[in-house]
């Protein structure tokens, strides 16, 4: 191994030099050379943009995946350069479970029917979020990242050192400072023995030497200034960079925002589907009441509160004929007390005379009367009457 010993004691000079500088400028000894305003908020700006890319980054890791080992191990992988493999989202995990439960409980009954299509498309709302945490990865994670461990660490690089260039100028300020002192009192009360350095010869003058000693100082003060500039000019340039580097971010954001819409709307259409779905299923809830004795509900559940949800299916209600013929709706008479103010949550056509076609969001006059489905209600706005589904309304006071 080359080991150079003048090097090592040179640079072990220079760091010492240098950490002398930095101690006196912090305890007030030493003059420091400032950075031009522009430079400075350069600088500023650069720090902000790293601070806060940092904690977006680092809470959009969050965001895309909440498990903290997971991170760990996807951390790994990128350090070793290994692909991440390929993980099962909690969503398919759980589609791949209700269709697991399905054939233990039997695909033809209503139960295990329902599981299937729910777990299918359990699959694909996780088929979704796998293309949007892939997405998001490329074209977020990754130009953040890019900027963090490359061109941030390029311009930490620089800027380091130029803080090595300008303790290196200060201190040759420091030194030509000095040495104008000495040759000034040299030359005011000359002093041959005290006055010379060691290492000149005895017949040199004190005034002569210290001459010398501020003609190299200022050689070594210009050849550090020029290194300076040099490297201010550098770091300068890179921390104008950042502008671009907003731009580029922007476009990314831009890029993220429009992978969470498509994802959000994907999985807004596959609810609606299943919606679509379970509504044309047989009426699960009749066959399973008939079999304990039980009166059946002749639509599925309302799903009024959640939002975008398509209104119940309207199934045959077994006892609607025999209601016709005994139950006659001009010669119902609301009761004195008990009628209810009602809102129509979906539109509704009528399926004969007996009933009451309804349209959204109105406001109408609901009350029961015995011997009537408790599924049904008599409903009236203004002189016309009909009976109207349970489903299909929310019920105010």
């Amino acid at each position: 191994m080359d080991f150079n010993v003048k090097k090592l004691a040179s640079d072990a000079g220079v760091f010492f030099t240098r950490a002398v500088q930095y101690t006196e400028e912090k305890l007030g000894q030493a003059e420091k050379t400032e950075l031009d305003a522009h430079l400075e908020n350069l600088i500023a700006r650069a720090d902000c943009t790293k601070n806060w890319t940092e904690k977006i980054f680092r809470q959009t890791e969050v965001l895309l995946q909440p498990n903290p080992s997971a991170r760990i191990e996807e951390f790994f992988y990128e350090k070793l350069d290994r692909k991440i493999p390929s993980r099962t989202t909690n969503a398919e995990l759980l589609g791949q479970y209700m269709q697991d439960a399905a054939k233990e409980f039997g695909a033809g009954t209503p139960y295990g029917s329902t599981l299937i299509t729910v777990g299918e498309y359990q699959r694909r709302l996780g088929g979704a979020e796998r293309e949007f945490l892939q997405t998001s990865a490329i074209n977020f994670l990754t130009p953040l990242r890019n900027f963090l461990e490359g061109d941030w660490k390029t311009i930490s690089k620089e800027r380091r050192l130029l803080e090595n260039r300008r303790l290196d100028l200060d201190v040759c300020k420091a030194r030509l400072k000095k040495a104008k002192l000495a040759e000034a009192k040299a030359a005011a009360a000359p002093d041959f023995q005290e006055t010379r350095p060691r290492n000149y010869v005895l017949s040199a003058s004190a005034s002569a030497l210290w001459s010398e000693e501020v003609d190299k100082a200022e050689h070594e003060l210009r050849v550090a200034q020029t290194e300076f500039d040099r490297q201010a000019e550098v770091t300068r340039l890179l921390l104008e960079g950042i502008s671009s580097t907003h731009v580029n971010h922007l476009r990314c954001l831009h890029e993220f925002v429009e992978a969470q819409a498509a994802y959000y709307t994907q999985c807004h259409k596959h609810m609606q589907d299943l919606q679509k779905e379970l509504s044309r299923f047989p009426n699960a809830f009749a066959v399973n009441a008939s079999t304990s004795g039980v009166s059946a509900d002749p639509s599925p559940p309302s799903t009024a509160t959640l939002p975008g949800a398509s209104p119940p299916s309207r199934s045959p209600n077994p006892s609607n004929a025999l209601e016709s013929s005994t139950l006659k709706i001009e010669e119902v008479k609301p009761p004195a007390t008990g009628t209810r103010k009602a809102k129509v949550l979906y539109d509704y056509d009528a399926a004969d005379s007996s009933e009451l076609s309804l349209l959204a969001d109105e406001l109408i006059t609901v009350y029961t009367v015995p011997g009537m489905d408790p599924d049904w209600l008599i409903g009236e706005r203004g002189n016309q009457k009909g009976k109207v589904p349970v489903t299909y309304l929310e019920l105010l006071s």
